[in-house]
């Protein structure tokens, strides 16, 4: 039975799903798992505070168990990395194997690490930031950080936002000339489709965490490593 690699949208906002799907497709590859994009249906609209951020566990846990028996992967695609040590744990337990978890926000860190000096993020809200800095505290990387600049903008406007890309790039422009970063994070996965444009734009490598996740998810899969909790 061919296994999936199942790429979790933890918001309820399909957009941001579509998103997602368009980022991860050329991920695709003969030969290899298959790939499936899933909304939970259960989310809020946008993950933007810490209570979002701790409802979506459960419904994550419930989800993910029923996904266990055919999946070779999961990738929790939001860059709180919601229920990520839970799900690992739950994971971990042979079905008949363990399989593996990743964090879309880890992922992007571990990526953009092996790919510059100093990253910085661009964050939707002001209020995303804090919950970023536990993440690169927790992971012993913040004297790798150039820093983070925010938007200002809800999950819900990133894909209609008319000026979005434009202030992505205007963040992206303070991130590389004032504070010395030589590689950009995207730091929602409502912004998959504007990593070309920015990348171009900024002439700086841009990772963009559910293709960083998903490319993760990938190898492992092809090389049979699940590793543990």
């Amino acid at each position: 039975m061919q296994k999936t690699i199942y790429v979790i949208n933890p918001n309820s906002n399909p957009v941001v799903t579509a998103g997602i799907e368009t980022a991860i497709a050329r991920l695709r590859v003969a030969g290899g798992p298959a790939i499936e994009c899933l909304t939970l249906a259960a989310g809020p609209l946008g993950i933007q505070s810490q209570y979002d951020v701790e409802s979506v566990v459960l419904p994550l846990l419930e989800l993910t168990r029923k996904l266990q028996p055919t999946a070779a992967a999961i990738v929790l695609a939001c860059f709180s990395d919601p229920g990520l040590h839970a799900v690992r744990e739950a994971m971990a337990q042979p079905a008949p194997m363990p399989v593996p978890v990743l964090g879309i926000c880890e992922s992007a860190a571990l990526t953009a690490l092996s790919m510059g000096g100093r990253f910085g993020v661009i964050a939707i809200m002001p209020t995303s930031i804090p919950r970023h800095l536990r993440n690169w505290g927790t992971m012993g990387i913040l004297d790798r950080l150039a820093g983070e600049e925010s938007i200002g903008m809800s999950v819900a406007e990133l894909a209609t936002g008319a000026s979005t890309l434009e202030r992505m790039i205007a963040a992206g422009q303070r991130l590389r000339d004032v504070k010395g970063a030589d590689v950009i994070i995207m730091g929602c996965a409502g912004m998959a489709q504007f990593r070309a444009p920015l990348e171009q734009a900024l002439g700086i490598p841009v990772v963009e965490p559910s293709q960083a996740a998903t490319a993760m998810a990938l190898g492992r899969a092809l090389l049979h490593w699940h590793g543990g909790v």
